[in-house]
């Protein structure tokens, strides 16, 4: 285990200024090259004491941009137009890097590494999605993935297009079904007759 010094809140690790003990790997390929953090030498200590009340404004300012920045962000609806089977599950899936264009030609600049993914969108409907604006302060959009636009109206809506296509299709056999029983009938009466 490595000690370092956090320069920023890093979510399920600790506030700025906290020494923890995290593994080589992740201070060397995550922390350290973000700057993120520093390692918890005695200088780097002394030159962190020296710099904090400046970091702790320069993340105040950071944190109040990225507070007004989340009050218009949330509630936005992101559309997603991709290509799916007729239950509804995708041809692939929908990436950080799909909800980020979207929020950007929304009119808001993400970086795709800000949208949080817990787990792959890969079928139509409507996902919340979470965006970390800030170390501190999360917003979240609604992700519509549609096949058509048309689609992604009714499903903003709240109406589900593959459940009405899956019940017009039953309606369609139930029909054909019908007339198959009558044409049936109908040739049964007339054998007997004749």
């Amino acid at each position: 285990m490595v000690d370092v010094i956090l320069l920023e809140r890093v979510e399920k690790l600790g506030q700025m200024g906290q020494v923890v003990s995290v593994r080589p790997g992740f201070a060397r390929n995550f922390l350290l090259p973000q700057k993120k953090a520093l390692r918890a030498t005695k200088a780097n200590l002394a030159y962190f004491e020296k710099q904090r009340a400046q970091l702790e404004a320069q993340n105040l300012t950071r944190r109040s941009e990225a507070e007004q920045v989340a009050a218009k962000l949330e509630g936005l609806s992101v559309i997603v137009i991709r290509q799916a089977g007729e239950s509804g599950q995708l041809y692939g899936s929908v990436t950080a890097r799909d909800i980020a264009d979207g929020v950007t030609a929304a009119g808001f600049t993400v970086a795709r590494s800000q949208v949080v993914l817990d787990k792959a969108i890969k079928t139509l409907g409507v996902h919340k999605q979470r965006i970390v604006l800030h170390p501190e302060v999360s917003v979240s959009v609604s992700v519509n993935v549609a096949q058509s636009a048309e689609e992604a109206q009714m499903q903003a809506k709240g109406v589900d297009p593959i459940r009405l296509a899956q019940e017009a299709a039953a309606r369609d056999a139930a029909a054909a079904a019908a007339e198959l029983a009558a044409a049936a009938a109908e040739g049964a009466a007339a054998a007997s007759e004749g």
